[in-house]
């Protein structure tokens, strides 16, 4: 990926860089002493994910960024992009997959601790990351090129601690086997996409910036010619395969927020002519809207509210209207 010198030097001034045996020795866990680094990678990577796993099911959000700092799965990855760049075969990730599962297991230990009738959406730490949109992976790919041109740089390093609590790792992978040690198959699936979009968007990005700094030649190996097309492709088509259920995702978010307030402006209509009822909530589950009211006295005849809906929401769409006193009234559904 050729870039004019100019616009290199000013990313990357030449007495600023890092050689490229220093950023290989920082990324590739099986050189050098490979005893010693494996160790405080395994032994961090399960300390990271205990408290992880504190953090989340104490709704901690201190506690799960703690857990950010230290979780050194964003090494490998990068090893990734380094050695997809030069076309160099590494443990990178092999690494990855293993630390993955070891993850996936302690957050399935840790739902054993957890009620059959808890809530797992009311701990605000798993339900932000069960439902990812395209921001997010925007934000994983900005934090990627910020962590890429941190590890390239000597005067940089001090960006890393940011890097890391940007980038999440090792919470959605814990979110995914709580939710899976639960039996809550969708919700594991929203955060196992979460955290592998986080990690392509990352490859991707250190791809691109090592690349572009020139580090296209594995140290100790001449360079070999033409850039690494093929890898480019690939993760190009699994970047595409994860962007698309994120952006149907964040479609679905949009939608059902403007259905939302739709729906809580005319059921307002509603009661407007029943003095002191008031609207307390609307919200949607498994297809249905459920809108909350409270009323001292009886309600609008609710073929009103349906008439109100039309137009507003989809036709079919079933409405319930859940009263303060523990009344669940099935309205119907709109157009119907």
């Amino acid at each position: 990926m050729p870039m004019p010198g100019r616009i290199r030097d000013r990313i990357l001034p030449d007495h600023k860089r890092r050689s490229l045996e220093d950023l290989q020795e920082d990324l590739d866990l099986s050189s050098g002493d490979s005893r010693a680094k494996q160790s405080a990678f395994w032994t961090m990577l399960t300390l990271s994910s205990v408290i992880a796993a504190c953090g989340i099911l104490t709704d901690s959000t201190a506690t799960v960024i703690g857990a950010m700092i230290i979780a050194p799965l964003s090494t490998p990855i990068m090893g990734i992009a380094l050695g997809a760049v030069q076309r160099r075969r590494s443990t990178a990730l092999a690494f990855v997959a293993l630390g993955g599962l070891l993850v996936l297991l302690i957050g399935a230990l840790a739902s054993l601790v957890v009620p059959t009738s808890y809530d797992l959406l009311s701990d605000s730490q798993i339900s932000s990351r069960t439902s990812p949109g395209l921001l997010d992976l925007v934000a994983a790919l900005a934090t990627g090129f910020a962590g890429a041109v941190a590890l390239s740089r000597k005067d940089v390093a001090a960006v890393m601690p940011g890097v890391a609590i940007a980038i999440s790792l090792v919470p959605p992978l814990v979110v995914t086997g709580v939710c899976a040690g639960q039996t809550s198959w969708w919700l594991a699936l929203g955060a196992l996409v979460l955290f592998v979009s986080n990690l392509l968007a990352m490859v991707f990005a250190g791809m691109v910036v090592f690349a572009v700094l020139g580090y296209t030649r594995a140290a100790g190996r001449p360079e070999r010619a033409g850039a690494p097309r093929r890898a480019y492709v690939m993760l190009g088509l699994l970047f595409t395969a994860v962007a698309l259920p994120l952006g149907a995702n964040t479609a679905t978010t949009v939608l059902l927020n403007a259905w939302t307030a739709r729906t809580w402006t005319a059921a307002e209509s509603w009661l407007s002519n029943t003095p002191g009822a008031a609207v307390t909530g609307v919200d949607a589950q498994s297809r249905t809207f459920y809108i909350h009211v409270r009323s001292p006295g009886g309600l609008p005849p609710i073929d009103d509210l349906l008439h109100d809906l039309e137009g507003q929401l989809p036709d079919g769409v079933p409405i319930v209207v859940d009263a303060t006193r523990g009344q669940q009234i099935t309205a119907g559904e709109v157009g119907g």
